[in-house]
């Protein structure tokens, strides 16, 4: 069929100190960085982009690290909590890596018939590495101390948080294809079929609770999977449709994106497969060389004289 969600694409969140994210992710969690680029409204932020070995939608993970930001607040209207797939019989392996990291986490946990490990980063942003029902046989990136037996997949799932979920779970039903899958308390459960991972959101209500600040440790927003720009402009249409504000197509140099305000306050773009990472760096170079997007590329030496050093 046409016209499908094809789950999560990636997520993008903000960080402060950009050696302490790249660190993080690429040692302690052991993702590869597979674009180090800069974001395209402020070029002199770093945007970094982490993922499996070939940066497969739905194990992407990016940030925006802006030195000195302040410390963002969990609560409503956002994505709260990320989920990353694990191998079963890892939870154990991960509980004494983040603890030699001095890492914050918390015990091994279940919801929905499977086990997870919540952490937070170095910013607070929230993790659980969940070990899901099925066996997940995307390919990692394999580092020095972590094997194919522990090595992060890529998403597992995400987690709204809102006062009243009704409109948010709209969209993911009648325009992305999600379907209702179980509930647990005030935890609900949505899944696509288009695809075998990264196919899952969580809606979780809280009628009382204060909304959230996006600022660092945060989700900034939740972007879900086209294969294409024909595919693309058919979800605007709907989006429009709908009655909601939603951009025109934006080239991100290695996909397109339409971004929206779903109606329970969270960011969420839309993004297609092509052209993908390999567009301006081979598969073996991923994430070695700084890449500009084209409108700054005449202040490159400029621009790298501000970054922050990584080594």
């Amino acid at each position: 069929m046409e016209n499908q969600i094809l789950g999560i694409h990636h997520v993008t969140a903000i960080a402060g100190n950009a050696k302490k994210n790249h660190d993080f992710y690429t040692t302690v969690l052991g993702l590869r960085l597979i674009k180090k680029t800069v974001n395209f409204d402020d070029p002199h932020t770093y945007h970094f982009y982490y993922g499996n070995e070939e940066g497969t939608p739905g194990t992407v993970l990016t940030f925006f690290p802006w030195e000195g930001i302040q410390t963002g607040r969990r609560g409503t209207r956002q994505v709260t909590e990320i989920g990353l797939s694990v191998p079963a019989g890892s939870l154990p392996f991960w509980q004494e890596r983040l603890e030699a990291n001095n890492v914050i986490y918390n015990k091994v946990s279940s919801k929905f018939g499977e086990e997870y490990l919540t952490f937070l980063d170095p910013d607070g942003l929230k993790f659980e590495l969940t070990v899901a029902k099925k066996t997940d046989n995307r390919k990692p990136w394999l580092t020095a101390g972590i094997g194919a037996a522990q090595a992060v997949r890529g998403f597992h799932q995400v987690t709204i948080t809102s006062n009243k979920i009704e409109r948010t779970a709209e969209i993911l039903t009648d325009i992305f294809g999600f379907k209702l899958q179980e509930k647990e308390v005030n935890r609900s459960r949505f899944v696509i079929d288009t695809v075998d991972e990264a196919a899952t959101v969580d809606l979780v209500e809280a009628p009382g609770e204060m909304a959230g600040h996006v600022a660092g440790g945060s989700v900034h927003h939740v972007a879900f999977r086209v294969k294409d720009e024909a595919t693309l402009m058919h979800f605007r249409d709907l989006i429009v449709a709908k009655g909601l504000d939603i951009t025109e197509k934006i080239d991100r140099n290695y996909f397109y994106s339409l971004y929206f305000r779903e109606p329970g306050g969270v960011l969420f773009e839309i993004a297609t497969d092509n052209p993908g990472f390999e567009v301006d760096e081979d598969m073996a170079d991923l994430g070695k060389g700084l890449k500009l997007p084209k409108q700054y590329e005449s202040q490159r030496e400029s621009i790298t004289a501000i970054l922050p050093k990584l080594d």
